[in-house]
């Protein structure tokens, strides 16, 4: 499907984010294998977390699913419920659901298959399968145990000590969820911090977990199964913050952010290059953080980004390679080899659709450089099937002259499939 957009006037108004889809995918996978039964609110309709309820359901766990209402009822199976699928489970387009679900299937004593669409069957597996060897698992891929789709042979796991090679959240918790079946304790070192919605809520669940500097220890243990209701995401969130800050004239708020301070990249980044960003209503709900954003026109000026900052904001910096472009100065995102890995090659097809916009900017191996003040020219651009390109062309669509065009624009689906209609609502407030 191709989207044509021309520049808004203005950008006003009020958004109401879809669930957090991080922590929609680990609402309902541990749920699955805890006591009794859970109310999940706000649940992300995106197809990814979609593609996690699947999988479950796949398993042997009874999931209620209420769409129009974001809100799913999951009767758990407890730690030992879990049942040998039929057929091959499809993760979809979902590294979140193959990766944490290989670390539940790596504790279970049966034989199970995983697999996914072309774009999960080519992002690198290798890195989950080798910790959930050590800890005893059978797990084969393709190319060399490589890519999926995988075969897990599970159970009969001892605890490892582990220290993870790159700041990854769905490595650390596919380790996690294997070591709550497991034998004795397993020790996760974490060099950089990512993401920790699954200790957030492991923690709340009744889990044996305990985390101390850069260390996580899980042992084996019953969960309890937790009510809760999820934030809005703040990755889509990102968006509409980078959108009113470099339209020239926005004013946009957004309701019920998710801030765990592992995912708030974003604003800091924002924040650093002069963003007009004001954050209120701060309250806690089911152990995470969360805000309401105010974002307004800004006079943006370039920054460097790198180190402990990348995992913060990682699947941000497409769009920030937006607010870049508009920029006083030069940006440069560096650390970020990961992005090559992602839906696409973040790096190659980031540089490669914002020059045909007409942004002054580079590849680089693991980043890209950015020289902001170009005025923005419509064309026809592609989102390679990644819904985060395809939001991020959304955006620099609305400060390019002319039309531009989005092959492709269907892919927002995968995380938001409401955006194309809360981009029209703005629009025309």
């Amino acid at each position: 499907m191709e989207r044509k957009l021309k520049p808004c006037r203005a950008l006003r108004g009020e958004v109401s984010l879809p669930g957090d889809k991080s922590i929609s995918h680990r609402a309902v996978i541990l749920n699955s294998i805890a006591a009794g039964k859970a109310t999940v609110e706000n649940f992300s309709p995106g197809k990814d977390c979609l593609s996690s309820v699947a999988c479950l359901r796949a398993l042997g766990v009874a999931i209620e699913v209420y769409p129009g209402e974001r809100r799913l009822i999951i009767s758990g199976v407890g730690g030992d419920g879990l049942k040998e699928p039929q057929d091959i489970l499809d993760a979809g387009n979902s590294g979140t659901t193959m990766r944490l679900l290989s670390g539940l299937l790596a504790g279970q004593p049966f034989f199970s298959v995983i697999t996914g669409d072309s774009s999960l069957r080519s992002r690198p597996m290798g890195r989950i399968i080798d910790p959930l060897r050590q800890m005893g698992a059978q797990i084969w891929g393709r190319r060399g145990d490589a890519v999926a789709p995988l075969a897990i042979r599970g159970g009969h796991l001892q605890g490892i000590r582990y220290r993870l090679p790159v700041p990854s959240a769905q490595l650390k918790s596919a380790i996690v969820l294997a070591a709550l079946f497991a034998e004795g304790n397993t020790v996760v070192e974490e060099p950089v911090a990512s993401r920790d919605h699954t200790e957030r809520l492991l923690k709340a669940m009744g889990a044996p977990l305990v985390t101390s500097n850069s260390e996580i220890v899980v042992a084996p243990g019953p969960l309890r199964a937790v009510d809760l209701r999820v934030p809005g995401d703040i990755s889509s969130a990102a968006y509409w913050l980078v959108a009113a800050c470099v339209h020239p004239d926005a004013k946009v708020q957004v309701k019920n952010v998710g801030m765990n301070p592992t995912r708030t990249g974003i604003v800091d980044v924002l924040k650093s290059m002069g963003a007009r960003i004001t954050i209120s209503n701060e309250r806690t709900e089911g152990g995470e953080p969360v805000a309401d954003l105010l974002a307004e026109t800004s006079e943006l000026a370039a920054v460097e980004i790198g180190g402990d900052l990348v995992p913060r904001a990682i699947d941000e910096l497409p769009i920030i390679a937006v607010a870049a472009a508009v920029a006083k100065g030069a940006t440069v995102i560096r650390d970020a080899a990961e992005l090559r890995v992602k839906e696409s090659d973040r790096i190659a097809t980031v540089v490669r659709e914002l020059s045909r916009l007409g942004a002054d900017i580079e590849e680089r191996p693991d980043g890209m450089a950015i020289r902001g003040g170009r005025r923005l020219q419509g064309e026809t651009c592609s989102s390679y099937n990644d819904h985060r390109l395809a939001m991020t062309l959304a955006i620099a669509s609305q400060i390019a002259q002319g039309e531009t065009t989005i092959a492709d624009a269907e892919a927002v689906d995968i995380s938001y499939p409401g955006f194309w209609q809360e981009l029209e609502r703005l629009c025309s407030t």
